[in-house]
């Protein structure tokens, strides 16, 4: 397992949609995952903290947690099927560990909000991991390397996904603008 931490939340301009930016702790690599608007809000706002009037969806799956004594251990992303990525919210219940399956937007909202550790299993860094690119850390004269391998068979279904991360400017991180 890779630990990894919220680099950013990024808004598409063209139409809207949210990507979760998750950078891996001991790396370069940068996993980015689409995810609703709703769940980038709830995300956002606990890592800006900001207070809400009521508990959002999020706040109450922590709370429900709590009360009933049990205790978020991490999350973990470990899969990628057909452009879709799984998680596992991982969970210490009297002693036991219980895997909860979740989408990744909602077990990150929670992990967030517990300060749980997130993980990627090696197999989806290896399948969708993102470098950056080889120029923007080299000198004056140095020659340009490829970001990345080139594409293989596995990579065409998120061809366009990758465009899309690729174009964005991720020196301009959510709080560090």
């Amino acid at each position: 397992m890779i630990e990894v931490t919220i680099d950013s939340i990024r808004v598409s301009l063209m139409s809207q949609n949210r990507i979760v930016v998750l950078r891996e702790d001991e790396g370069e690599r940068f996993l980015p995952i689409w995810i609703g608007p709703f769940e980038a809000d709830s995300i956002t706002m606990q890592l800006q903290g900001m207070e809400v009037h009521r508990p959002l969806t999020h706040d109450l799956l922590k709370n429900v947690i709590e009360t009933l004594g049990a205790e978020v251990l991490h999350i973990i992303i470990n899969g990628l099927e057909k452009n879709t990525y799984f998680a596992k919210i991982v969970l210490d219940v009297d002693g036991d560990s219980v895997e909860i399956d979740s989408r990744p937007s909602d077990a990150i909202a929670l992990a967030v909000r517990v300060s749980a550790p997130i993980y990627v299993t090696e197999e989806v860094m290896d399948q969708a991991a993102l470098q950056p690119e080889e120029e923007m850390n080299m000198g004056e004269g140095a020659e340009a390397a490829p970001a990345r391998e080139p594409a293989t068979e596995n990579d065409e279904d998120l061809g366009a996904f990758r465009d899309f991360v690729e174009g964005l400017d991720l020196d301009n991180l959510l709080g560090n603008s």
